[in-house]
């Protein structure tokens, strides 16, 4: 049976998922604001969250999605909004979500569009390891190692490691590294990115093994099997 984490501060919209998830053979634990549920999505284990674009208080849907991918909490979420816009589905996705809803809807497509997502979730955890040259990434323990070596990595520098060999052989710019492992819009003033990929490579390339990350001026960065 599903475990689904519905954050909708509407009562009588919540109730109405709460009914369509109950009918589908689901267990479902409500949160009314985003401090809420980020603090049950953290601690909990939920198969897929449900979640309202526009929260009251401090911690919007946006937001609190953020900080939980932040956390590295992988629950795939469903944005629920009255927000059709294009360009607010595109900074939905950009945040960390992986679909979006928009209000009013039908609970039929509700459902469909959350066992999609469990599926792909599903199908994902079965892969557990990636691997580059000598490089490999366990997912499950979000470590790394690299000739046996095992790497001591940060929590934004496993991020972003696990994103560059997910891209492994492909040039990977700066805007996708920042929109997509730091959740922001990329500002041409910040170096954030170069001293995160500065560090990485003095982990990386260990005494005797060959650099694994290039440099391509004007482009980005490229990360593949040590020559």
């Amino acid at each position: 049976m599903s475990k689904i984490l519905v954050v909708e501060d509407d009562l009588g919209t919540a109730s109405e998922i709460e009914a369509a998830l109950v009918d589908h053979g689901c267990t479902v634990t409500q949160s009314l604001d985003g401090r809420d549920g980020l603090v049950k999505a953290i601690s909990g284990t939920f198969d897929a969250i449900v979640l309202d674009r526009m929260l009251p208080g401090a911690l919007d849907g946006l937001g609190m999605l953020a900080a939980l991918r932040a956390a590295s909490v992988q629950t795939p979420v469903l944005i629920l909004s009255a927000l059709s816009a294009v360009d607010e589905r595109v900074r939905g996705l950009k945040a960390g979500g992986d679909d979006y809803l928009t209000k009013p809807f039908e609970a039929l497509e509700l459902t469909a569009r959350l066992d999609v997502l469990m599926r792909r979730r599903t199908s994902a955890t079965q892969e557990t390891v990636l691997r580059v040259g000598d490089l490999e990434i366990n997912l499950l323990t979000h470590t790394a190692s690299r000739a046996g070596n095992v790497i001591d990595l940060l929590p934004r520098e496993y991020q972003l490691l696990e994103y560059l060999v997910r891209h492994s052989g492909q040039i990977v710019t700066r805007t996708m590294m920042f929109e997509e492992v730091w959740h922001y819009r990329y500002g041409e003033a910040t170096n954030v990115i170069d001293v995160h990929i500065s560090k990485l490579r003095k982990k990386l390339d260990l005494p005797g093994l060959a650099p694994m990350i290039r440099t391509l001026r004007g482009s980005g960065y490229v990360l593949d099997a040590a020559n």
